[in-house]
């Protein structure tokens, strides 16, 4: 019988559940029985994406941003004592899942709750300094208790030479259960025409995403280039509507995402990690806009700003004029890397 291994995303936006795939689909190469844990959104697009494997459902953490980017460390501090409590009762939960199913062996994706200290338990994060300003040597702290508490902590970047997490991923003094695995993408760079000129893709917590894509909305009205706006919320029905030289989907699934990243010239998106990471893995060209307030978006986007790849503004100031800047920076260049697998699953 293949080994019951519980595989764990958080629901932050669905950049935690898209970089789960190409787990998920190696621990299936690899003779193990996936279970997947999580809540909202990153529960519902890992229902669609394997809809043969168990699916549980894990307290939430309830997170929403400020809908200005200087409130944002106030409303997320202020979030602090309900996160808490989920993370508690996510190690009830945990340990009542790992009795029922026989789960052998833990990844968790930033749910700092899902870990056993009787059963291999392996954390994902690119985050190993989780930068707050003033406050990131509390966080970062905090962030290493927990992350001391499992077995094993993958880092889906390079340990040396050019990486793409950049002080985010890279520690002073890392401690022994840092593993360094290569970045992960759920895409693969083929030979496509190009169809968009324009490709959008959003994701994140609400308000932002929300007020990001009413911004956007309003400045393709004068844009005459053929666009592909992806809008990142995920429901029980596709939906695909047309309005002029845009077309619109709610989601698309991995298959679609990769045939629209690999058609399109130009990508408009938020700096989150996994996005970076889809970027590298095709070598495409992109603007960033960080959300406003998250310093783990802001300080990606001026590291690429700076190391010339991609150009990025401030939520505020964006325009469409400001894409043609685009063309001034070199892009990400193709950056696969191969995982290995099974030297990583024999932890399990």
């Amino acid at each position: 019988m293949p080994k019951k291994i519980l595989i764990a995303p958080l629901n932050w936006g669905l950049g935690h559940a898209t970089r789960c795939i190409p787990i998920i689909k190696a621990l299936e190469k690899n003779n193990f029985e996936p279970i997947i844990a999580s809540d909202g959104l990153a529960l519902a697009l890992l229902k669609k994406e394997f809809p043969h494997l168990t699916h549980i459902q894990l307290p939430s953490y309830n997170v929403t941003y400020a809908e200005k980017g200087s409130n944002f460390k106030l409303k997320l501090f202020s979030q602090v004592p309900s996160i808490v409590k989920a993370i508690n009762q996510e190690k009830r939960v945990t340990e009542k899942i790992i009795a029922k199913y026989n789960i052998e062996g833990i990844i968790s994706d930033n749910r700092l709750g899902v870990y056993s200290k009787s059963i291999p338990s392996v954390f994902i994060t690119h985050q190993l300094n989780v930068l707050t300003g003033n406050t990131t040597w509390i966080t970062t702290k905090l962030h290493h208790y927990f992350v001391k508490k499992f077995t094993e902590c993958w880092v889906p970047d390079k340990e040396k030479g050019p990486n793409l997490s950049g002080d985010l991923g890279h520690l002073e003094e890392p401690f022994k259960n840092i593993k360094y695995i290569g970045p992960l993408s759920r895409l693969y760079k083929k030979s496509a025409p190009i169809k968009y000129d324009l490709m959008i893709i959003l994701s994140g917590p609400e308000p932002q995403r929300t007020l990001l894509e009413k911004k956007l909305t309003t400045e393709l009205k004068g844009y005459k280039e053929k666009t592909l706006f992806i809008q990142g919320i995920v429901e029980d029905e596709q939906k695909i509507t047309e309005k002029n030289n845009v077309t619109f989907y709610n989601f698309m699934n991995s298959e679609q995402i990769e045939i629209a990243f690999n058609e399109s010239e130009k990508i408009l998106s938020r700096s989150g990690y996994t996005t970076v990471m889809d970027l590298a893995q095709l070598g495409k060209k992109a603007f960033f806009i960080p959300t406003p307030g998250q310093y783990e978006q802001e300080y990606l986007a001026k590291k690429f700003k700076k190391e010339g790849i991609a150009p990025s503004c401030k939520q505020e100031n964006f325009q469409m004029e400001k894409l043609n800047k685009i063309d001034l920076y070199r892009g990400f260049s193709n950056y696969t890397t191969d995982v290995s697998w099974k030297k990583l699953f024999r932890l399990f």
